[in-house]
């Protein structure tokens, strides 16, 4: 069993950045044998992937956030982290921190086994 809490999340203006947090509650399996995932979820929109990283830590990016956007974790703290900066308008989403029970990350939210209840990004232009 895994409990994801994301925090960090809030109204920023254009050009601005932010850093979200996920701090796991895990029971059993160790935090860095699993893959973490960050997805978001505007409204009217489907679930999209931004980013994952694997217990290796290797790392993936959506094509809309390349290059303004870092995924990393920290194993002895149970967290994983989402450096947002240059953020666009179109950012704005609910952002949502998923596991993975896998040392390999996947892009698709049917793969991910816990998910956080998120939290709100805003991005004002």
């Amino acid at each position: 069993q895994v409990q994801l809490v994301e925090s960090g999340g809030g109204l920023v203006q254009a050009g601005g950045s932010l850093r979200l947090s996920c701090a796991a509650s895990t029971s059993g399996r160790t935090f860095s044998t699993y893959s973490m995932g960050w997805f978001r979820q505007a409204p009217g929109k489907e679930r999209e992937f931004v980013a994952a990283i694997s217990a290796f830590r290797w790392n993936i990016y959506g094509d809309s956030v390349k290059g303004r956007l870092t995924i990393s974790r920290d194993n002895a703290k149970n967290t994983v982290y989402l450096q947002m900066n240059s953020l666009k308008p179109e950012d704005t989403a609910v952002y949502y921190c998923a596991a993975r029970q896998s040392d390999y990350y996947s892009v698709l939210p049917k793969e991910y086994n816990y998910w956080g209840r998120g939290t709100q990004v805003t991005v004002s232009s």
